[in-house]
């Protein structure tokens, strides 16, 4: 009899895959509807119709779109991302460092908010329906409800324009020491943690909440504990599970999400890059990005759903 665990991580990952597939097909057909013709952007307006003629062939551009998608999807397959039309480079060559820097830029922020938001959390279900409570709720409600652009402009303009304690653009430079990063990635940070936060500590006062409701937790309170040790010793190990999947999804979400941050702070990232390649139809660079950004949430999603069935034994039994 095969493991429970195994036969979920068969199941999750193949559905994983053909979302992927399925995200990989809608990703092609989008690029190829971009308005525009990729050989005049790269040759210029100047360029004969000879020469965008030529440049189309050599490119594929002329192939029909069943054709293309295999060729291209056949390339990843093998690794082969293809060759940017803007920089005549390596696809992989071009994408790798700007990944790197993404993930820099939203672990930055997982690593403050996930804690500070799981924290708010607990303590707005420790002193339910208090002041303490109600003042988080509003907060947290307020700050959802700002667009992540206007929260970074508003950023921008109190603590670079107006104090000067930050720059406005994140532009990290060769050689930058951990300092550097530091003072450089502030703001976007600040930004994404503020956007973050208040979803998460919401998810978490609410698992929180819904182990209140259990009978074992009402047979606490017939004894005579204190909330407090209601809460931290039985109610936060049994909302461990769905505190994990919020924690992964809020990750997946500031992989995913960073693209407007990255462009408001011009931060040299995956988002701005996919940015720039659609405004120059680098249309091998943006299939990339697209494909790449589909991954990591198709598989921070993947890890939710796996350390919720991993910390919780009765997720894996069979549904009846």
């Amino acid at each position: 009899m095969r493991h429970p665990l195994l036969s979920f991580v068969i199941s999750r990952g193949g559905s994983g895959l053909i979302s992927l597939l399925l995200v990989s097909v809608l990703v092609f057909i989008g690029t190829a509807l971009l308005p525009g013709d990729a050989a005049q952007s790269i040759l210029g307006q100047n360029a004969t119709p000879e020469a965008l003629s030529e440049l189309r062939a050599e490119l594929g551009l002329n192939d029909p779109l069943p054709l293309r998608y295999w060729n291209w999807l056949a390339g990843m397959l093998q690794g082969d991302m293809g060759i940017s039309f803007s920089s005549n480079r390596p696809v992989a060559e071009v994408l790798l460092p700007r990944l790197t820097h993404s993930m820099i830029l939203a672990l930055s922020a997982a690593i403050i908010a996930l804690p500070l938001a799981i924290s708010l959390g607990i303590l707005a279900a420790l002193k339910r329906e208090s002041l303490l409570d109600r003042v988080i709720s509003f907060v947290s409600m307020w700050l959802v409800s700002i667009p992540a652009f206007l929260t970074g402009y508003i950023l921008i303009n109190v603590f670079s324009t107006r104090l000067g304690w930050f720059p406005s653009l994140s532009v990290i430079r060769s050689g930058a020491s951990l300092g550097d990063w530091a003072y450089v990635l502030a703001l976007p940070v600040a930004t994404l943690v503020f956007v973050t936060i208040a979803h998460t500590m919401r998810l978490t006062r609410t698992a929180i909440l819904s182990v209140m409701a259990s009978d074992y937790i009402l047979m606490a309170e017939i004894k005579g504990l204190s909330p407090r040790y209601i809460i931290l010793k039985h109610a936060l190990p049994n909302a461990l599970s769905p505190i994990l999947s919020i924690s992964m999804l809020t990750i997946a979400y500031l992989m995913v999400g960073i693209v407007v941050i990255e462009a408001v702070f011009s931060y040299a990232g995956m988002g701005k890059l996919m940015v720039d390649a659609v405004a120059y139809r680098d249309l091998p660079l943006v299939q990339a990005c697209g494909v790449c950004f589909s991954f990591v949430f198709i598989f921070l999603n993947f890890l939710a759903d796996f350390l919720s069935v991993l910390v919780n034994p009765r997720l894996r039994e069979p549904k009846s």
